[in-house]
């Protein structure tokens, strides 16, 4: 069933429920009908959106290439079950154009996102080097109010610490290097010696000050253990 026949039954649908409301005199009977009604007349608006956007395409199918501009997603999140990596892509109205304009790519090790033509743009995302490989044959996409729900299917059911290789090897990179069997205060200077490193003058001030006063402390215990 093409749009055009979607939009004529659903008008059907729409009109007929109108008529049963009017009929009806159970209370109950009418929030159920006009329930109804709502639904269908969300559905009926999002399937002549898609006629009107299918209509100009036909008319000139070069026109979204043209007019249309590439940018990139930014506005996401992702969370985990024991099965899947989920990343919730924002796109407001996407639910509004067709499925088809929302293509997702798999790899083993990362996922492509390209939503074409929606309010005169494509919108695209790229994930590289995921943390831990996917099934790409059992992962697949959702497409919800406003919303691409990317599912990634984990090869294994091992929890993920990040999304990516690179995130994991940046949180690598800014832990302090302590060795469990040494001593506790070589841990405490190399921690401190990465914020002087890093910090400010006003920082590095008062971290001189701090070491200052602990040593003439520890001098002055030292000289009363001697009396």
């Amino acid at each position: 069933m093409d749009l055009s026949e979607q939009i004529t039954q659903l008008e059907a649908d729409l009109l007929e429920l109108g008529s049963l409301l009017e009929k009806s005199e159970r209370k109950r009977v009418q929030e159920l009908l006009k329930q109804e009604q709502k639904k269908v007349e969300n559905e009926l608006s999002v399937k002549r959106q898609q006629r009107e956007q299918q209509i100009r395409r036909e008319a000139d199918p070069s026109a979204a290439s043209k007019a249309a501009y590439t940018v990139k997603i930014t506005n996401y999140a992702w969370d985990q079950s024991e099965k899947f990596i989920k990343i919730y892509l924002t796109l407001k109205d996407v639910h509004k154009i067709p499925s088809e304009n929302v293509e997702v790519k798999f790899t083993e090790r990362s996922f492509s996102v390209l939503v074409k033509d929606l309010a005169g743009k494509n919108h695209q995302m790229t994930v590289l080097s995921l943390l831990h490989p996917i099934d790409e044959k059992e992962s697949y996409k959702k497409i919800k109010t406003d919303m691409v729900l990317i599912m990634c299917k984990k090869q294994t059911t091992k929890k993920w610490d990040c999304l990516t290789r690179v995130e994991k090897q940046s949180k690598e990179k800014d832990k302090p290097n302590i060795d469990g069997n040494a001593d506790p205060s070589e841990g405490l200077m190399s921690v401190l010696k990465k914020i002087y490193e890093e910090g400010d003058d006003e920082m590095k001030r008062t971290i001189n000050k701090a070491w200052s006063e602990s040593q003439e402390k520890k001098l002055r215990g030292e000289d009363m253990m001697d009396l």
